[in-house]
């Protein structure tokens, strides 16, 4: 049986803590920020999800996690953290042409100074 064709199966992985060179002031360019990444991405369903459905049918969350960690050029800075969320939303979208919709959120630890979360969501749709 075939899922209503606006059916989207969401995949996320939260709250990464992953070390990138970025940052517009000189005390942020020279060592890696701890960055929190959370990816989701929107796949087309393609029907129902039987208990012997193959992993072929969805994607490897594992493929999420490496978009914001190890496809992460080593050794470039990136000025903005839109830049970080533009790179992980493009890998994904070349990986896997299934992926309709990318959401990156990015918080930068090292400038909280109570607890809270300061950052960017990047919300990025497959032209």
């Amino acid at each position: 049986m075939n899922a209503p064709p606006n059916d989207t199966l969401e995949l996320e992985v939260h709250d990464m803590e992953v070390p990138v060179l970025t940052g517009i002031y000189s005390e942020e360019t020279h060592l890696p920020q701890p960055l929190r990444i959370s990816v989701s991405v929107a796949l087309d369903a393609p029907g129902r999800f039987e208990p012997d459905t193959p992993l072929s049918a969805s994607k490897n969350y594992l493929d999420l996690k490496h978009a914001a960690t190890g496809a992460l050029p080593p050794g470039v800075h990136f000025t903005l953290i839109e830049g970080v969320a533009d790179h992980i939303a493009e890998t994904l979208f070349l990986q896997d042409r299934r992926v309709r919709r990318v959401t990156v959120k990015i918080v930068k630890l090292a400038i909280s100074e109570n607890g809270e979360a300061i950052g960017i969501t990047l919300v990025r749709h497959r032209p």
